[in-house]
């Protein structure tokens, strides 16, 4: 049977039946495939685009960063095009990146935080608060690990595990925020004098840049390690000694006092 199609259909009219006065009896209509409509892009719902420069996005990044707002400095993040024609300038243009890092931190989301300070070098400007966020952000995954808050015997056990990393850190060897230099200083007074008299504990802190409590207690933990190490060579026993009272190793915060009580240990079983 020989198929016939409609003039309507064929010519692209809207009609959409066959004329049967004008088909041959017996023809079946077939509709013609007519080519879809092209949907064009709803201005209503096309997604914000800023195009904004390399600098000019910085600019902004330090700019809500110094106001402490959070969340607008996010919200801005979120807003910047995934392709912008400088996503490689941006990507590592160090406001862009630190900004990345604090949002990161405020949030809780400390594996970005992580990644973005272990893959990017920063000036030595942007390490103070760099390193504030990366001690912080691992002491409070330690606290929520061992469900209690961290001491600072604690805090200084995660620093050890937990290291800067050498895009934040300049280098030199810290400890408790005590640069080398400042270490050997008081290495070489200690070894002359163990227990140094008031007068000598503020010619030190002149001499360091520290306060004569900062002084006295680095002395007064130093003894403490001294004896603990002696005493633990002449022991073969399974045990080891701990102080009373915890080391003080948040230097900036506790008074200093060289009684000899605070240098006591005790024997615990460790089995």
């Amino acid at each position: 049977m020989a198929l016939g199609m409609t003039p309507g259909l064929c010519s692209g009219s809207s009609g959409g039946h066959s004329d049967t006065s004008s088909s041959s009896p017996g023809a079946v209509s077939v509709p013609m495939p007519v080519a879809p409509t092209p949907l064009l892009p709803n201005p209503m719902f096309a997604l914000p685009t800023l195009n904004f420069t390399v600098s000019q996005v910085a600019a902004v990044c330090e700019t809500l960063e110094e106001s402490g707002d959070i969340e607008r400095l996010a919200r801005f993040l979120w807003s910047l095009p995934v392709a912008h024609p400088n996503i490689g300038e941006l990507n590592k243009s160090e406001a862009v990146l630190r900004a990345r890092a604090i949002v990161s931190f405020h949030s809780g989301n400390f594996r970005d935080l992580y990644t973005i300070l272990e893959t990017h070098k920063f000036t030595k400007s942007s390490h103070g608060k760099l390193q504030a966020m990366w001690l912080e952000a691992h002491y409070q995954e330690a606290e929520k690990l061992r469900g209690r808050a961290l001491g600072p015997v604690d805090k200084y056990r995660v620093r050890k595990k937990f290291p800067l990393p050498r895009t934040i850190w300049d280098g030199e060897q810290k400890t408790h925020c005590f640069k080398e230099r400042t270490r050997s200083l008081l290495r070489e007074w200690y070894l002359q004098d163990p227990y140094p008299n008031p007068t000598k504990k503020r010619e030190l802190a002149q001499a360091t840049g520290l306060t004569p409590t900062q002084v006295g207690n680095w002395f007064k933990n130093r003894r403490q390690r001294d004896r603990a190490a002696a005493a633990k060579n002449r022991s073969d026993s399974p045990y080891i000694y701990q102080r009373n009272h915890h080391l003080n190793l948040n230097l900036d915060d506790e008074d200093d006092d060289d009684d000899d009580d605070d240098d006591r240990f005790t024997y615990i079983d460790v089995l």
